[in-house]
């Protein structure tokens, strides 16, 4: 699956960003993929509570753009590191999606990686209240728990929310979620 997952991310380029949204602030995430035999499992991240934004959430490993970063590859690696404490030397980058506009008017690129077998997780408490993975198969075998109607910063979009041992995937990273479904496997 993993196989099949680097072939389609290798041959897929986003479209470029609409003139309108190109003067954003940029951010960027990581989907983090963990080799799990059968198949991988998407890792993901419930922010802490007492946070500013997006505080209790259930989000992808990333953040803003710092004027140090040299790429946005980068900013989500960094931001991967400062949130898991996992070093960017264990992630493998197999592509990149197109970008979504947050609620904050970030303009959000993903990148997928592949994390190394031997990566311990080290979250940092400040910013990550707990770390759980789903298998790719649970987004395809079970109905969303419900779905979302969604217009933001000009652009409409249908969310599926789901339910994952207690955790709702919803928003941005359920778009995103969906979107690397649709390029990389299942649909």
């Amino acid at each position: 699956m993993l196989d099949d997952i680097r072939h389609k991310l290798a041959g897929y380029r986003p479209d470029p960003v609409p003139a309108f949204h190109r003067q954003r602030s940029r951010a960027a995430v990581l989907i983090p993929l963990r080799d799990r035999g059968l198949e991988p499992h998407i890792l993901l991240t419930e922010r802490a509570g007492g946070l500013s934004s997006h505080g209790g959430e259930v989000a992808f490993p990333g953040g803003k753009e710092d004027a140090t970063d040299h790429s946005l590859v980068w900013t989500a690696l960094r931001e991967n590191e400062e949130e898991l404490g996992i070093s960017p030397d264990s992630v493998e980058i197999l592509g990149e999606l197109k970008p979504f506009v947050s609620k904050h008017g970030l303009m959000v690129t993903p990148f997928v990686g592949l994390l190394d077998e031997s990566v311990t997780l080290s979250p940092n408490p400040d910013e990550i209240a707990s770390v759980f993975e789903v298998p790719l198969t649970f987004f395809e075998q079970s109905s969303p728990a419900r779905v979302d109607e969604v217009a933001r910063h000009g652009e409409a979009y249908t969310i599926r929310v789901f339910e994952f041992d207690g955790y709702e995937i919803w928003g941005l990273t359920a778009l995103i979620v969906d979107e690397f479904l649709k390029i990389s496997l299942l649909r």
